[in-house]
């Protein structure tokens, strides 16, 4: 097998994907046009309808730039076939680890192209729903900022995490807030950063948009305690004409998403599907998923008494 790692497994493998795919397609009649054919590798054919698929995923090309994208194309295929009939030869499309990896790019193909099928004639979104969209959202689009954000994430145990809350409404700065925690020796991380409204988690959003310059807010996470802190933002509204096209690609993959799961939804209901052995847990109901975290009760959300921009940012440096 020390040829094959050479060679290089992954794409190995997909070389010879793409050589078995064509090799089912082959036909026996001899006229085939000659035009058809783009080049033959020891007889083996590469044709004008595969160079073509392989072209598509390039995107928009202008004729000069598709006539040389076209060649240097053609010269990596044949390379890949050069490659393929070496594999075969040598029977590395035995090997089980390729012939697993053929399988699952199988299933994954086939899915996807299924998942396609299904939302291909789905309507676009309408202008109302677009408008609709854009109204019930003003923290992303009318009302939009560029945030600049200071988090702090208290590591914490069931035994400490009620009196690292407790102290953190009882401090009168960040900077005391920061000491505590090491005499504590209480594990934290800081970090600074400054996001636009979209690249922030949509469930998270609406509360930091409630949020005034200089103000914070606290949610737990698993074995953590996060401190999210407002340190300043820039107000850049979006209006509906410039959001349309975002609002519009967003939309599309909702109801994508949306097809996709009640495609599966059906398939689930008429399927008989067993698990077994060490793997019976798997088929059981999930338990229901818990509510995602919230921002503590509104004195919570406060920050410490008297803390400015400048010892906030302070307070988070001490924990670099």
């Amino acid at each position: 097998m020390q040829k094959m790692h050479r060679i290089g497994l992954s794409a190995l493998t997909m070389a010879i994907a793409l050589t078995l795919a064509g090799c089912g397609d082959k036909k026996e009649d001899k006229d085939k046009a000659a035009t058809q054919v783009a080049a033959k590798v020891n007889g083996d054919e590469i044709t004008v309808h595969q160079l073509n698929f392989e072209l598509s995923k390039m995107g928009n090309l202008s004729p000069e730039q598709a006539k040389s994208a076209a060649n240097q194309v053609l010269k990596s295929m044949v390379d890949q076939q050069l490659m393929v009939q070496k594999a075969v030869e040598d029977k590395v499309d035995r090997d089980p680890q390729v012939v697993q990896t053929l399988e699952a790019a199988r299933r994954q193909i086939l899915a996807q192209a299924l998942i396609q099928k299904a939302t291909a004639n789905q309507a676009k979104p309408s202008d109302a729903e677009i408008a609709d969209y854009y109204a019930k959202n003003p923290a992303l689009f009318a009302e939009r900022r560029i945030y600049r954000l200071q988090e702090i994430n208290v590591q914490v145990t069931p035994t400490n995490v009620e009196a690292v809350k407790a102290q953190l409404q009882q401090t009168k700065n960040l900077n005391d807030f920061v000491t505590w925690l090491k005499t504590q020796n209480i594990p934290a991380r800081a970090g600074q950063s400054t996001k636009a409204a979209e690249q922030l988690p949509l469930e998270l959003l609406p509360k930091l948009h409630q949020l005034k310059d200089g103000q914070a807010m606290t949610f737990s996470v698993p074995g953590a305690l996060n401190i999210l802190i407002l340190g300043g933002s820039q107000s850049q509204p979006l209006t509906q004409e410039k959001a349309k096209p975002m609002i519009e690609r967003y939309l599309e993959n909702a109801k994508k998403r949306a097809t996709a799961e009640a495609e599966l939804k059906k398939l689930k209901e008429k399927a008989k599907v067993e698990y077994l052995g060490e793997y019976t847990e798997a088929g059981k109901e999930a338990p229901a998923p818990q509510a995602a975290p919230t921002p503590a009760a509104p004195a919570a959300a406060q920050p410490p008494a008297g803390v400015d921009a400048s010892a906030m940012e302070k307070g988070v440096s001490g924990l670099k």
